[in-house]
């Protein structure tokens, strides 16, 4: 999420979690320093966040999503202008895609007015960026913020439930080590 401040994130964030459950993994509001392109939009004190959700989706879903996420944009507009930029992503343990109306030559038209840029992929222990990924998606703080998604989401595909509900040992529970018990 791109906002004016962070107030709009926070009057969004019900919104999403209404709508895709329980968030799982946060980034709170930072400062969006890697470009100027939506300045005259939202002014000089944009923040981003981003939000992981424990209800996992199909990726064929992020095609809709990502026109629900147009018309709730629209519904945070004054005089024409956004107060929010709603770009959802789709996160595999390979991969990290962003959903787009812009057409460029690195992204697949996925239907409905939508397009699908592999923006990240995840190799030897790391996400690493294409020549065509946005400079901000090139930054630490966001490759830390999807590592730490998709450790969970890796959590949550091999165990099949969400992180959250992850449960302790019967040998940590007791506030024994591991060592004691042998």
């Amino acid at each position: 999420l791109l906002g004016e401040s962070q107030e709009v994130i926070e009057e969004l964030r019900p919104k999403l979690t209404a709508r895709f459950g329980p968030e799982e993994e946060i980034l709170l509001p930072i400062p969006f320093i890697w470009t100027n392109y939506y300045q005259k939009e939202m002014g000089e004190h944009i923040v981003r966040s981003f939000f992981s959700f424990e209800n996992l989706i199909d990726r064929e879903e992020l095609v809709e999503i990502k026109r629900e996420s147009n018309e709730l944009e629209s519904k945070f507009e004054e005089e024409g202008k956004r107060k929010v930029n709603i770009d959802p992503g789709y996160l595999t343990l390979g991969q990290f895609f962003l959903a787009t109306t812009k057409d460029q030559r690195h992204r697949i038209y996925v239907g409905k007015g939508i397009f699908m840029e592999t923006t990240l992929y995840f190799y030897d222990g790391a996400f690493h960026h294409f020549p065509w990924t946005y400079p901000d998606y090139q930054s630490d703080v966001y490759k830390a913020f999807l590592l730490r998604a998709r450790t969970k989401l890796a959590f949550q595909q091999r165990k099949g439930y969400p992180y959250s509900q992850k449960k302790e040992s019967p040998t940590k529970r007791a506030g024994l080590s591991e060592d004691s018990q042998k």
